[in-house]
C-alpha cells in the first residue's frame, strides 16, 4: 500500500539520520510534500476510477444525498467507484483517502467540513490523484493543482425554500388556522429553525430561507436551536419539539441531517419545509418543500476534466444566477401541504434570481442590532485561525447593494445574527 510504503520511508530515513546514512537537516510537515502539476489525464474512462468519502451512510439525509449523485455520475460517465461511508472528521479521513489511492483512484471526494484538514495533506503526498472537497475553505488560498473546493449557492435554494414556506404561512394566517401563541407580543408570526452548528454555512442557510418567508408574510420572527451535531435524530427531534411546544412556531425548518425534525413537525401537524430531499412519503401531512444541492453536475465535470486532460476549477460554486447555472441548486417536488400558488412564486422568483433583478442578501432587506451594513463591510473569506474579516464582500448590482455570499469563495462566509432571528441556544 502505498501509505504503508510511505511510512516505511520515513523510517528508513529516520535510521539513515540517526546512523549518518544520508544526508539530514532540519525537518518540516512540507518537507515531505512532492511537486504537482495540476493535470491528471486519463483517456479512457473505463480507467477512472473515483473514490467518495462520506461523514455518514444513507441513513443522514446530506450523505445520502452524494452517494446518490456520485453513483448517478459514475454511472452516467462509465467509470469506477468506490464509497466509504461512516468516515470520521479526524485522521480516519487521511487513512480512507490513503487506501483509495492505493484501491487506484484517480479522483477522491470528501463531503464534510472536517475532512477538509485531511484531504488536503493527502493531496499533498499524492501528487498524481485529484481531491476534491465539498464545503471547505482552503482550496483558494493554498492554490494547489490537485487540491479543489466546491459548493453550490444553496442560500438561493433555502431563499426559494423560505418562500415556499412563507405561501404556506400566509394561507395559514387567512385562514385563520393560527393561535394567539403562535404570534410574540408585537404581532409576529413565530417560525423556527433546527441548526446543527453556529458555522456561517448553517447561519447563511437559515438567513437566507428566514429572508424567503418574510418576501411573503413581513411580520414574522424566528428562532433558532442549535444542537452541536450534524447527524443526531434524538436532539434534532428534541430541537423541533422545543420550538413546537414551548416557542409555539407554527413553521419549522432545518439544517440537520436526520429525519428527527420533520417527524416531529408530523406527530405535531406543524409545517415543516425540509433539506436535502422530499420527506413527503415519511411525513405526508406536513411536507411543504425541500432545497438541495444536486451534486451530480459536478461529479460529472471533475471526471470529464481528468478525462480530457483539464484543469479542475479551485474553487467551484454553482448557481441560480451564476455562470456554472447547470441544476445543481435543485427545489424537490411541493408536497400535499403547500399552499396553492406556491410553485408560481418561486418560478417568479427564479426569474428575477437567473436576471440579477433579485439578491438574496439585498442589504435593503435585512438589518443587524438596527443598522444597515456599511459599503466597506468586511467577512471571513481568506480563513485564518482567527477569523480574521479580510474582504470586503458588498457588491452592487443595478440599484441593488447586497453582501456577495459564495462569490468570493465557494463556501459560505454569511455569518451575520440578522434583526428578528434569537438563538436559543449558543454553546456550539
Amino acid at each position: 500500500m502505498k501509505k504503508l510504503l510511505t511510512f516505511a520511508l520515513a523510517a528508513i530515513l529516520a535510521v539513515g539520520c540517526c546512523f549518518g546514512i544520508v544526508s539530514c537537516g532540519n525537518t518540516s510537515s512540507g518537507d515531505t510534500e512532492k511537486p504537482y502539476n495540476g493535470i491528471v489525464k486519463v483517456e479512457n474512462l473505463a480507467d477512472i476510477k473515483v473514490g467518495l468519502i462520506c461523514l455518514h451512510g444513507e441513513s443522514s439525509t446530506y450523505d445520502k444525498n452524494f452517494i446518490d449523485a456520485f453513483n448517478a455520475a459514475c454511472t452516467a460517465k462509465g467509470v469506477k467507484s468506490v464509497t466509504k461511508v461512516d468516515i470520521p472528521e479526524s485522521s480516519a479521513c487521511y487513512d480512507a483517502a490513503a487506501d483509495l489511492v492505493d484501491q487506484g483512484c484517480n479522483i477522491i471526494f470528501a463531503d464534510s467540513f472536517g475532512h477538509e484538514e485531511h484531504m488536503l495533506k493527502a493531496a499533498k503526498e499524492f501528487p498524481e490523484v485529484q481531491f476534491c472537497h465539498a464545503t471547505g475553505t482552503y482550496a483558494h488560498t493554498e492554490k494547489r493543482g490537485n487540491f479543489h473546493n466546491a459548493f453550490a449557492s444553496i442560500y438561493e435554494g433555502r431563499y426559494l425554500a423560505g418562500i415556499a414556506g412563507g405561501m404556506k404561512l400566509k394561507e395559514m394566517i387567512e385562514n385563520n388556522q393560527l393561535k394567539p401563541e403562535n404570534y410574540d407580543a408585537n404581532g409576529n408570526v413565530k417560525v423556527g429553525y433546527v441548526g446543527a452548528w453556529t458555522y456561517a454555512e448553517v447561519i447563511s442557510g437559515f438567513t437566507s430561507w428566514f429572508l424567503g418567508v418574510r418576501s411573503i408574510v413581513p411580520n414574522v420572527v424566528m428562532d433558532v436551536q442549535f444542537t452541536g451535531s450534524w447527524y443526531d435524530e434524538t436532539a434534532e427531534k428534541t430541537a423541533a419539539e422545543l420550538l413546537i411546544n414551548e416557542k409555539h412556531c407554527a413553521l419549522i425548518s432545518q439544517h440537520a441531517d436526520s429525519m428527527g425534525a420533520p417527524t416531529a413537525c408530523e406527530t405535531a401537524g406543524v409545517p415543516n419545509v425540509s433539506y436535502n430531499g422530499s420527506t413527503a412519503t415519511a411525513c405526508p401531512k406536513t411536507f411543504v418543500a425541500s432545497s438541495r444541492i444536486n451534486w451530480q453536475p459536478y461529479f460529472e465535470y471533475i471526471i470529464d476534466c481528468v478525462n480530457k486532460g483539464e484543469e479542475i476549477s479551485v474553487d467551484y460554486c454553482a448557481g441560480i444566477g451564476s455562470t456554472w447555472s447547470n441544476g445543481s441548486v435543485a427545489l424537490t417536488d411541493l408536497g400535499t401541504a403547500a399552499a396553492t400558488g406556491t410553485q408560481e412564486a418561486i418560478d417568479a422568483a427564479i426569474a428575477e434570481l437567473k436576471a440579477g433583478t433579485l439578491k438574496v442578501f439585498d442589504l435593503s432587506k435585512f438589518k443587524v442590532d438596527g443598522n444597515a451594513l456599511a459599503d466597506d463591510f468586511k467577512a471571513d473569506v481568506d480563513t485564518d485561525a482567527q477569523f480574521t474579516a479580510d474582504t470586503v464582500v458588498i457588491k452592487t448590482a443595478g440599484d441593488i447593494k447586497y453582501f456577495a455570499e459564495s462569490e468570493f469563495r465557494s463556501a459560505p462566509y454569511f455569518g451575520l445574527k440578522i434583526d428578528g432571528i434569537t438563538y436559543l441556544n449558543e454553546k456550539y
